[in-house]
């Protein structure tokens, strides 16, 4: 069975980001049982076994098994999953009865309350490790602790948020994963069931989550945007009687700064997009209309000065080998190395970045105080990468095609084709930095096409609602 995607890349990110110790499971339902022939290297277990078993022999052998009707133990099982019919003792409640519930009225209740796919459509189920890459599932089963899927729940609520409602109907947890997945196309999780733990061998601390195949993209994309803003597995313990002042993820440390920030009836337009994007000539057309320009790239140069504190905290971790015949950082020779090296990066960035946001500040308020309703411009290189989208009140990307930055920054730099694409995809890739955007300029194409497009920007900006001065209050 062919299938449209590779989806083994995506597998192992997602199992590196979530330390799963068990395989994600690809669910897909047939049409026609004669289908499970062309699976590569399905195996039928050779007796009747319950889903249960099916899916611990996935998670944990490693084996890719498929099933039709006859090769299952129980109509609750096949009923479920809509390979055939409920028989009537199910119906009536009366199989419930026997153990799960009081009475058959109880019991019919219970059987009520489970969800199922109507019989008729499908014969057969295969269920396969997801990295193998076997056929595009229906959906992904994934089973993992309370704490993994805290996050994995963060992730899928990164984008687009909608809260995600959770179902139990007790017994028969298949339901409340596979089939509600299967009817709503959304992510469902449940709590397995006693006779998955006790048949599946599932184990004391697992949740399971049904996700559509078509939601694992954005999975992965959440937990990887998680991931750079420091919230990560295993979950690092704060301590329950310390003073949590540095222990909070940065935003929530700077929640201060972005009060103080916005002076006045100011708007602030982060300007970002990646390397060799052309965000200079976009920012210089902005000034030429009246907007001032905060260009983080002139500040970075700036802390970094011979005698300024940065200087002597970079000097002292990297050595004298980034510095040139001047005795002033080359900034080629200090980026080849922490390009290359994302611990180096990050060590480069806590000497400059807090030192850069103190200037950054003095120059706001200057700003604000010369024109209290300006439109300021922040040229920020990094500023999806770093989370700063918060401190302003729109954010505008300027973009090329990934293709088009490296051409531009090997023609710029005199350098190599392997530098300047480690170079680019150290950074969030272009076309994932769109949806951060309220705002995006094509400048891919000719100047006067982007300063068209940078008028019309313009005009936008002007309209946006602002906030009132402190001055001003009380005035209408």
């Amino acid at each position: 069975m062919n299938t449209t995607r590779d989806w083994s890349k995506l597998t192992r990110r997602l199992e590196q980001l979530l330390r799963l110790r068990a395989f994600p499971i690809a669910f897909k339902l047939l049409e026609k049982k004669e289908t499970l022939e062309a699976i590569p290297l399905v195996r039928r277990l050779g007796h009747r076994s319950t889903l249960c078993q099916l899916l611990n022999t996935v998670r944990s052998f490693d084996w890719t098994v498929g099933a039709d009707a006859g090769d299952l133990t129980s109509p609750m099982c096949t009923s479920i999953i809509g390979l055939t019919d409920m028989p009537d003792y199910l119906k009536d409640g009366t199989f419930r009865s026997i153990i799960w519930a009081k009475t058959k009225r109880d019991g019919k209740k219970f059987e009520n309350a489970i969800p199922r796919i109507p019989p008729g459509r499908y014969e057969a189920v295969v269920l396969a490790p997801l990295v193998y890459n076997p056929f595009d599932p229906d959906m992904v089963l994934i089973y993992a602790n309370p704490a993994q899927m805290i996050l994995l729940i963060n992730a899928l609520q990164f984008e687009d948020y909608e809260v995600m409602e959770f179902f139990c109907v007790g017994e028969s947890s298949c339901a409340d994963a596979i089939v509600r997945c299967h009817q709503t196309g959304k992510p469902s999780l449940t709590i397995p069931c006693y006779g998955e733990r006790r048949y599946g061998h599932t184990q004391d601390d697992e949740l399971v989550m049904a996700i559509p195949a078509a939601k694992m993209d954005k999975a992965l994309a959440g937990l990887e945007a998680l991931y750079r803003r420091g919230i990560r597995y295993p979950v690092s313990y704060a301590g329950a009687q310390s003073d949590l002042a540095d222990a909070f993820p940065g935003a929530y440390g700077s929640l201060a700064g972005l009060v103080s920030t916005g002076q006045g009836s100011t708007i602030l337009l982060g300007v970002t997009g990646s390397i060799s994007t052309g965000k200079s000539t976009v920012s210089a057309m902005l000034e030429e209309l009246g907007a001032p320009l905060i260009d983080f790239d002139i500040l970075a140069r700036t802390i970094v000065e011979p005698g300024r504190p940065a200087y002597q905290d970079i000097l002292s971790y990297f050595g004298k080998q980034i510095l040139d015949e001047s005795g002033a950082i080359d900034r080629k020779k200090l980026g080849a190395i922490v390009f290359a090296d994302m611990e180096k990066r990050k060590k480069l960035e806590s000497f400059t970045h807090p030192r850069i946001g103190g200037e950054y500040v003095q120059l706001v308020a200057r700003y604000a105080a010369e024109n209290p309703r300006a439109i300021i411009q922040v040229s920020v290189p990094l500023l999806i990468e770093t989370n700063m989208n918060f401190m302003f009140d729109k954010i505008l990307l300027v973009y090329v095609s990934e293709e088009e930055q490296i051409r531009r920054l090997m023609a710029r730099d005199g350098i190599g084709r392997a530098l300047a694409e480690s170079m680019v995809r150290s950074q969030i890739s272009i076309e994932e930095k769109k949806g951060y955007a309220d705002y995006v300029i094509d400048n891919s194409g000719t100047t006067e096409a982007t300063r068209s497009q940078v008028s019309a920007l313009w005009g936008e900006l002007q309209k946006i609602p602002r906030r009132q001065a402190a001055g001003e209050k009380g005035k209408n």
